[in-house]
């Protein structure tokens, strides 16, 4: 039996008794934490597939230790500059270990609906208003004769 959980914002296929490394949790060693965003659950043959979430399952798992993951190398570098930059990055990490994926009844949420509003009844037409008689354009006016150029004599 497996699940799949939405942790910190990424998800993460879990077994019972595996070990985990989600984000950083605010929560003390030692506790126990249940996961209610549980996006898949399957039973040998049996899935079910939550909408977005299943209810009514939930996954236990114990806190164990708090710690920071391995440094990440970051070389920001410029050719013919000479100029060059290192940085390093180490994310926060809770490891958890999975006690057990417990469902009283599989039940899976709905979206919920947007319900369509009836429409309201169809006002009849208006009677159509006579159109007003179309205004005869203005005669258009004759075109002028184009003036003949005057040639200019040359300068010397």
């Amino acid at each position: 039996m497996y699940a799949v959980i939405k942790s910190g914002g990424k998800q993460h296929r879990v077994e019972e008794g595996e070990f985990l490394r989600v984000e950083k949790m605010d929560i003390a060693t030692g506790e126990k934490i249940d996961f209610d965003e549980v996006l898949m659950v399957t039973n040998g043959d049996e899935v079910k597939i939550g909408t977005p979430f299943v209810t009514g399952v939930k996954v236990t798992a114990e806190i164990l230790t708090h710690g920071r993951s391995d440094k990440v190398k970051i070389i920001k570098f410029n050719r013919r500059k000479h100029s060059r930059k290192q940085m390093g990055h180490r994310q926060w990490f809770t490891e958890i270990k999975i006690i057990s994926i417990g469902s009283d009844k599989i039940k899976t949420i709905a979206k919920p609906k947007t319900e369509a509003k009836p429409k309201t009844a169809a006002k009849p037409k208006t009677a159509a208003k006579p159109k007003t008689a179309a205004k005869p354009k203005t005669a258009a006016k004759p075109k002028t004769a184009a003036k003949p150029k005057i040639k200019t004599e040359d300068k010397k």
